[in-house]
């Protein structure tokens, strides 16, 4: 249920946090007193909330070891119906469950290959030798269906602080904790030892189990707002992991609030992600079902849903889409997305989107690319990637049929037009001088209002991606373009791979400027223009193009950026499994 910051975390106080009482640094704090509106106690009810909220929740893995109060460290080796195989982590448990579905008259069996580490409700590990041990363990947890103690749908974002006290109200230490453990052990320790007092360094980022965030700022709120969360999800806590703990009311209901998007699709061990991605499924009342295909078609057919002692199925059944035509088993609900499996290498992935406009109309059309500016994510033009000319060159679509592009903080004007084309939808034709990259008939295949996909009709292997980009709506934008418009900067680390480049950016000066043209100027005082754009994409970026200007050119690239401050910026270049490729640090000249 942990979530990935949703705002990037700029100030730098907030590494003052990590010391404690020993250092010389003054911190800011308001003085407690014994009200429980402001210290935390042995006895106050806000401490026992925190304690069970940072709890172990072992209901996760009860398709393993059949009880809430422990779980299983990871990686495990299981044998289910006969076949051995090594869970790395909980997505992993549904693999296991589809096996259990694959039939259901069958005697489901699952035996664990010992030793293995159980991890207890107070984060306690244990070896456990064989299944005699491991019964013992699962005899102290309730009985099935039974609540337990702790709260599974809010969470902590970390790192927390709290300041420590003795009974004279003393400042004796300033502790931060990095996660649930590190949590429950010193709520344990106010809970157990004597005369010792600790506040919260407020504000406090709550999760929900939905994802969404509330930030608190004070005990009582926060007193409030875990009672409130404590019982507002299924914690599924019981050892039914077969029905996924919904009713076929609530899996129809459940996908008839919005559109739902096919994400995978593999049939008969086919992968079919190229030929059926982004196709839209909506379900409607009296069992109908229709799928919008790219392009415009839509298709329609029926579906229904039951309940077995195996789990939920829906079936789905149409003349033309026989791909879709089968009963698929649910295998796992998740916000926001739905997964479907049948034995034989089935498998459909949908994720909802309330947002989605299915009536494509070109007035919808020029109403969304008129909102904002649109990014060029991917540009694919006979098989090579083209995007690299438009970083930090964004489009901007105006009425009267006008379209400019940034380019070097300068506005490049064209002309577009949205027009019907046949019977597959509408067409976007741009007219850019010198970008012949841009000036296809580009079909609209895909169109929400932050997101359009286009194939070209040429060649329907070329394709297109804008992501829309409106700054002013988003404050971490709003502050890293004020940090970087404010003075002029320098490289101060270059670092590709294990070699230092650093030296090559010597006494060149880079100054970003309000209009989205970044002038870099060279130890001879000569200048040179390149264009940047910070925006948002799962994180947040940096995106700097330079044309072949040496030796800024190897700097063209859509950066991740991980740490800003007034001072300093620190991008990274990261490889597609994760690994750090390239560093470039800017830091503001004095």
């Amino acid at each position: 249920m942990k979530t990935k910051l949703k705002t990037l975390l700029l100030l730098p106080f907030f590494a003052l946090l990590m010391f404690t009482s020993c250092q010389d640094e003054v911190i800011d704090i308001t003085p407690p007193d014994e009200n429980e509106e402001v210290t935390l106690t042995a006895s106050s009810e806000l401490t026992s909330l925190m304690f069970y909220t940072s709890a172990k929740d072992g209901s996760a893995d009860n398709i393993i070891d059949k009880a809430s109060c422990t779980s299983v460290e990871l990686p495990v080796t299981v044998i289910v119906n006969g076949l051995e195989i090594t869970i790395d982590s909980e997505e992993d448990f549904k693999v296991i469950e589809a096996i259990f579905n694959e039939f259901e008259d069958d005697e489901d069996e699952l035996d664990i290959v010992f030793p293995i580490t159980i991890i207890l409700s107070n984060h306690e590990e244990i070896v456990i030798e064989n299944r005699d041990q491991l019964e013992e363990l699962i005899q102290q947890c309730k009985d099935e269906n039974e609540e337990d103690d702790d709260i599974e749908c809010i969470d902590f974002k970390y790192p927390i602080s709290f300041t420590v006290y003795n009974t004279d109200f003393q400042i004796i230490d300033v502790i931060t904790v990095e996660n649930d453990r590190e949590l429950y052990h010193f709520i344990k320790r106010i809970k157990e030892e004597t005369g010792l007092l600790a506040s919260i360094n407020f504000p406090v980022t709550m999760v929900l189990a939905d994802g969404s965030e509330i930030e608190v700022n004070n005990n009582i709120e926060l007193a409030n707002i875990i009672k409130e969360a404590k019982d507002a999800c299924d914690e599924d806590d019981d050892n039914d992991y077969g029905d996924d703990d919904f009713t076929k009311e609530h899996l129809d209901e459940l996908l008839m609030t919005c559109p739902w998007v096919v994400y995978e699709f593999e049939r008969n061990e086919d992968d079919l992600n190229e030929v059926y991605r982004d196709y839209v499924m909506v379900f409607k009342e009296e069992g109908v079902v229709k799928v919008y295909a790219r392009g415009g078609d839509i298709l329609t057919g029926t579906w229904s849903t039951r309940v077995t002692t195996n789990g939920a199925l829906i079936k789905l059944e149409f003349d033309t889409l026989v791909d879709f035509t089968l009963e698929w088993f649910v295998y796992d609900l998740a916000p926001g997305k739905i997964k479907l499996y049948q034995e034989g290498g089935n498998k459909i992935i949908l994720k909802k989107n309330c947002d989605l406009a299915l009536d494509i109309t070109k007035e919808r059309i020029e109403s969304y690319l008129q909102e904002c500016f649109w990014r060029v994510a991917r540009l694919k033009i006979d098989g090579a990637d083209n995007e690299i000319d438009y970083i930090g060159t964004p489009l901007k679509f105006f009425p009267d049929n006008v379209v400019k592009l940034r380019v070097n903080g300068e506005f490049v004007q064209g002309t577009y037009q949205i027009a019907e084309y046949n019977t597959e939808g509408f067409v976007l034709q741009i007219q850019l001088e010198g970008r012949p990259n841009l000036q296809l008939e580009w079909l609209i295949t895909f169109l929400q209002p932050e997101l359009i996909k286009l194939e070209n009709l040429g060649n329907r292997d070329d394709e297109m991606i804008l992501h829309r980009h409106c700054v002013d709506v988003d404050g971490d934008l709003t502050y890293i373009d004020g940090v970087l418009i404010t003075g002029e900067w320098e490289v101060a680390l270059y670092q590709d791979g294990d070699e230092n480049k650093t030296e090559n950016y010597f006494m060149y000066t880079v100054d970003f400027q309000i209009t989205g043209r970044v002038k870099i100027t060279d130890p001879n005082f000569s200048e040179f223009s390149g264009s940047w754009l910070a925006y948002r994409n799962e994180g947040l970026y940096l995106g700097l193009y330079f044309n072949d200007y040496v030796p800024f050119d190897t700097l063209n690239h859509r950066w991740k950026i991980v740490e800003v401050t007034a001072n300093r910026i620190e991008l990274r270049d990261f490889s597609s499994t994760g690994e750090v490729e390239r560093i470039l640090v800017l830091e503001k000249e004095e």
